[in-house]
């Protein structure tokens, strides 16, 4: 039977050359004229339609929960969160969002069953307290791993034969690239466990945490068939998922609509399977099955979708296939089809199905899921770029066989690779940063912030610079709000109210400003020219805010437009019209509740004011004060206050974030202190070595030091007659002794005036105390 339009799609299709066939929305609706990069059909950006009204049906691949999430899982979900935001609150679409949890994969298998067995392996280690028979363990593991690494880094720079396509000639240079990462990584590991070796008094548990990678990889060889309890797969599910669902809160993405697990959805799966094969586009073999896809071409399908044109190499098929498989290629009736269900083995968890004990393949489950919520055809699917192929392409394809349709995804949205010193940040690499590692250096915001400025769908690095970039702009911004805040505390009634040409300007600016901004949302989604429109707008309306007599009403609606924006992208939280606003779990307080802090923090500085009035301070106690309230007592309230040379205005803000600003000041103004302190402790020592020559007189300064080795015999003021060998004083020699002496006159005379009544001992001795007290407060 051939492939059927769902209903909505125009039966003509777009077909580009060398891509498949892409049919477009009939939607006759009045709705935005956005253009989005769609994979389908990638050529060129594509009208985004809805299939039906103003709604949008958007499936996002969530997360394989086998361990923390990391950056790169960031990079794509709160991408899609920004898009959604974007879809939703300023294009005004209903979208429906649905997440799936896959929480059964080769992946979590391999991590429970390992843990597991380590756990065990180092409890019967410890207890047995056989170092020696761990230590030759240790060895095999190490020593399998090695070879391991070996042979993948060989296997890659095998030479690809005569033809070979450039994409799959890149991908073969970044695989060999990360196969070298890692044994980069590994002969760190051997060196660490060499160092454990090494020493007199190793443990086991020192032996086991070095190796620990290696071991468990090892342990999983010899006895992960033996770890058949389901539960132990389950409960190291559900802790990831429980995470990455904190870390998603923490970051303010959006909750979606529908969440649903594999495990949840095995029934269905085994009936989707099975409606797979009665349309014939599957076959059981040997406990497994798998999708046909040859006859699937043959019957007017369209295989792949995403990368086509291209045959599916060894390495993309194992990475279909997942880390436990490996027998697929002898039950397959072509080298390109891939698995629906797995005949489970030994060691991994199974449900009952028609063709024997088993789990479902990768893709599958998203076909399945996404089927059962949103139906036969969605308008968005979204995820990582790195899910193009073999997944998302495998998953269209095993969709539209059951569904017997021609078009299951009308929009593909892969959001871009994040790097990390040239490598794409990934779990095997072990090259990653966790979501809560980065939250810990970093606010939400800043993260979002850092993800807004650069295109959603091209690769991006992950760096210092370009998180600085991203604090430079919230920084930016926070004090433009604070600023906007503190004009807007000024009565404008009982100022001018005529229309300059420098309201005009701003005016104009504002409105411009607007229409660039929707012209970028409209071209692809693009918010990084979106967020330096918005920093233009904030430099024109700081021009302004110099000028003579700022209008409040003018500058407070480029402050709500700005805001708005930014709460559309998830940058400001909150319901403030103006500026980021201040997260709150007052939990609606009373009013007393609410100004208490404040106006003990008033009282606190009043009592203080008084108490230095009292004791007759001077004007230096007094700044003293308002600095400790400033730096202190509001700085903790979340409130800066910013001194200038004719006023003070006050801002708010995040209070550790003013803590911190705090704690730089006063850290450069102490490295500052100790840095003129040091001065005056070298120009003291100096000025000491200099009185201690100055006081010698000079009956006695050339009987000593340096000079007691060069005369022999002196007259009667004690200045030089002879040379230390008896010879007479040539005329050089004489001349210098004059000059000399000359110039140790002048240096005792300056010294006797710097004396002055108290002598040159006593003046010297002043010195000296000094100079001890200086160098105990270094």
């Amino acid at each position: 039977m051939m492939p059927s339009c769902p209903e909505g799609l125009c039966k003509a299709a777009v077909k580009n050359e060398g891509r498949a066939r892409w049919f477009p929305s009939q939607n006759d609706s009045d709705v935005p004229k956005l253009f989005v990069n769609n994979s389908l059909n990638p050529d060129s950006l594509t009208p985004f339609v809805p299939r039906l009204n103003r709604t949008v049906t958007w499936y996002t691949c969530g997360p394989t929960v086998y361990d923390a999430c990391h950056m790169g899982h960031a990079r794509a979900y709160l991408t899609f969160d920004i898009l959604r935001r974007i879809m939703e609150d300023y294009f005004h679409y209903d979208v429906f969002y649905q997440v799936n949890i896959t929480d059964i994969d080769d992946k979590i298998i391999l991590r429970a069953r390992q843990n597991k067995l380590v756990a065990d392996y180092t409890e019967k280690a410890l207890e047995e307290k056989d170092l020696g028979a761990v230590e030759t363990y240790i060895g095999t593991a190490m020593a399998a791993m090695r070879q391991k690494l070996e042979n993948k880094v060989s296997e890659l720079k095998e030479p690809l034969p005569d033809g070979t396509p450039s994409k799959q000639i890149e991908k073969r240079e970044e695989a060999l690239k990360e196969a070298q990462f890692k044994e980069a990584q590994f002969c760190e590991v051997e060196d660490a466990v060499n160092s454990v070796h090494r020493k007199e008094d190793r443990t086991i548990e020192e032996l086991i945490t070095a190796s620990r990678d290696a071991l468990a990889s090892q342990l999983d060889k010899d006895h992960g068939s033996t770890v058949t309890d389901r539960q132990i797969y389950e409960d190291h599910a559900r802790k990831f998922e429980r995470e990455f669902f904190e870390d998603m809160t923490a970051l303010g993405v959006r909750e979606p609509d529908v969440v649903t697990r594999v495990t949840e959805y095995v029934p269905q799966i085994v009936s989707f399977i099975q409606g797979i094969i009665s349309n014939g586009f599957a076959y059981e073999s040997n406990g497994s099955v798998y999708f046909n896809t040859t006859d699937f071409k043959s019957k007017g399908y369209d295989y792949r979708k995403l990368k086509p044109g291209v045959e599916t190499s060894a390495e993309e098929m194992a990475e279909g296939e997942g880390a436990l498989g490996g027998s697929g290629d002898n039950e397959k009736k072509h080298q390109n089809d891939f698995a629906l269900w797995k005949a489970s083995k030994p060691g991994e968890p199974s449900w009952e199905s028609p063709w024997g004990p088993g789990r479902p393949g990768w893709h599958i489950e998203c076909s399945v899921m996404a089927s059962d919520v949103i139906g036969e055809n969605m308008d968005i699917h979204g995820g990582g770029v790195d899910l193009m192929f073999p997944h998302h392409d495998n998953e269209v394809a095993q969709s539209e066989a059951f569904h017997q349709c021609c078009q299951w995804v009308n929009y593909f949205l892969h959001a871009g690779h994040l790097h990390i010193k040239g490598l794409k940040m990934s779990k095997s690499l072990k090259n990653f940063i966790t979501i809560r590692q980065a939250l810990q250096e970093h606010s939400p915001r800043q993260l979002r912030m850092m993800f807004l400025m650069q295109p959603w769908d091209k690769p991006m690095n992950y760096s210092d610079q370009t998180v600085d970039d991203a604090k430079a702009k919230e920084k930016y911004f926070k004090n433009f709000f604070g600023s906007v805040k503190s004009l807007l505390r000024n009565d404008f009634v009982g100022e001018r109210q005529n229309y300059t040409p420098a309201d005009r300007f701003l005016s104009t600016t504002l409105n411009s400003i607007q229409a660039k901004v929707h012209a970028s949302l409209l071209n692809n989604f693009g918010t990084f020219e979106v967020i330096q429109h918005l920093v233009d707008l904030v430099s024109e309306t700081n021009k302004y805010l110099t000028g003579e007599k700022p209008k409040n009403l003018l500058v407070k609606k480029v402050a709500i437009y700005l805001t708005k924006m930014l709460r559309i992208l998830g940058v400001v939280e909150g319901s403030d019209k103006i500026g980021f606003g201040e997260s709150s779990s007052d939990g609606g307080a009373s009013k007393e509740d609410t100004i208490a802090p404040f106006v003990d923090a008033f009282v606190d500085f009043r009592e203080q004011v008084r108490g230095t009035a009292k004791s007759k301070g001077g004007p230096g106690d007094f700044l003293k004060r308002c600095d400790e309230v400033r730096d202190e007592t509001l700085a903790n309230l979340g409130i800066r206050i910013e001194d200038s040379s004719d006023k003070s205005i006050w801002k708010m803000d995040d209070p550790a974030v003013i803590r911190k600003e705090v704690e730089e000041k006063r850290r450069k103004a102490a490295e500052a202190a100790a840095k003129k302190l040091a001065a005056k402790v070298d120009r003291l020592t100096n000025d000491l070595g200099k009185a201690k020559q100055a006081s010698i007189p000079i009956s006695e300064w050339f009987k000593v030091g340096a000079n007691a080795e060069k005369w022999g015999s002196y007259d009667e003021e004690g200045k030089p007659l002879t040379a230390k060998d008896g010879t007479d004083l040539s005329k050089s020699q004489q001349k210098a002794i004059k000059k000399e002496t000359g110039n140790q006159e002048k240096a005792r005379q300056k010294l006797l005036k710097a004396a002055g009544d108290q002598g040159i001992d006593k003046y010297i001795d002043e010195i000296e105390k000094e100079l001890a007290k200086l160098k105990l407060q270094l």
